[in-house]
C-alpha cells in the first residue's frame, strides 16, 4: 500500500485501488506527529480514523454546547467548503468527508498567521496577537479587541476570510469568562483543539440530564 492506495493486479497491470479503511491508518494512530491545525480539527474526528464525516462534525458541535440547528448548518457549510480541498484525488465521489492529514490545504483567508502553510503553530504570531490587540489585560481579549483583530485580517477580495469571524465568535460565546474576557489559554486551545475538549467536558453533565 502507498498513500492510501492498494496496488491490485488486473490483466497483468497494477491498478490503484482506493482503500478508505487504510488511507490514514498510520497517521490517525500517531497523534504525536500531528500539526496544530490537524489537532484543531481532530476533535471532530470522533472515531479517530483520520476522516471526519458530516455526522461527526455535527456531533462535535453539539458536544461543545451548540444548538441542533446551528450544528446542522455548521456541519453543512464546513464540509461544503473543506471536503473537496482535503479529499485525496483517488477517493470516490461524492467528496463529503474531511481528511485530517490534508487539512492544511484548506487554510482560508483572514487567518491570523498563527498557522504556517503546513498548519504548524507559529509561537511568534500567537504572542503578536496579545502585543497588538490586548489593551485591557495582557493575557486576554475583549470582544471589541477580538473584532479589531479580525477586521485587520479581513480580505474583502477573499470571501473565505469571513470564516474566522464565525469561528472566533463561536469560541468567544462559549469560552469567555463572566467579565467578557477570552483568555490566552482558551485562545491557545483554539489552535490545538484543546478548547473543544474542555468545552465538551463542561457541557457533558448537562447532556447527561437530557
Amino acid at each position: 500500500m502507498a498513500g492510501g492506495r492498494i496496488l491490485a493486479r488486473t490483466g497483468g497491470h497494477a491498478v490503484a485501488k482506493f482503500d478508505p479503511a487504510n488511507i490514514l491508518f498510520c497517521f490517525a494512530n500517531d497523534p504525536a506527529n500531528m500539526t496544530a491545525l490537524q489537532e484543531h480539527v481532530s476533535f471532530f474526528d470522533r472515531n479517530k480514523d483520520g476522516i471526519i464525516t458530516p455526522t461527526e462534525t455535527f456531533e462535535g458541535f453539539v458536544a461543545i454546547g451548540c444548538e441542533i440547528a446551528f450544528s446542522t448548518a455548521a456541519a453543512t457549510a464546513i464540509h461544503t467548503a473543506l471536503a473537496i480541498k482535503t479529499t485525496p484525488a483517488v477517493a470516490p465521489l461524492p467528496y463529503i468527508n474531511i481528511y485530517v492529514e490534508n487539512i492544511h490545504k484548506a487554510i482560508h483567508g483572514g487567518d491570523t498567521g498563527v498557522y504556517d502553510a503546513k498548519g504548524r503553530f507559529v509561537p511568534e504570531e500567537f504572542e503578536g496577537i496579545f502585543k497588538k490587540y490586548a489593551k485591557i489585560k495582557r493575557d486576554a481579549l475583549t470582544y471589541a479587541e477580538m473584532e479589531f483583530m479580525l477586521a485587520d485580517n479581513l480580505d474583502p477580495l477573499d470571501p473565505t476570510s469571513v470564516a474566522p469571524q464565525v469561528e472566533w465568535g463561536l469560541i468567544y460565546t462559549l469560552a469567555r469568562d463572566w467579565l467578557g474576557f477570552l483568555h490566552k489559554d482558551s485562545i491557545r486551545g483554539i489552535y490545538d483543539g484543546s478548547v473543544f475538549t474542555k468545552l465538551e467536558q463542561k457541557w457533558k453533565p448537562f447532556k447527561s440530564d437530557m
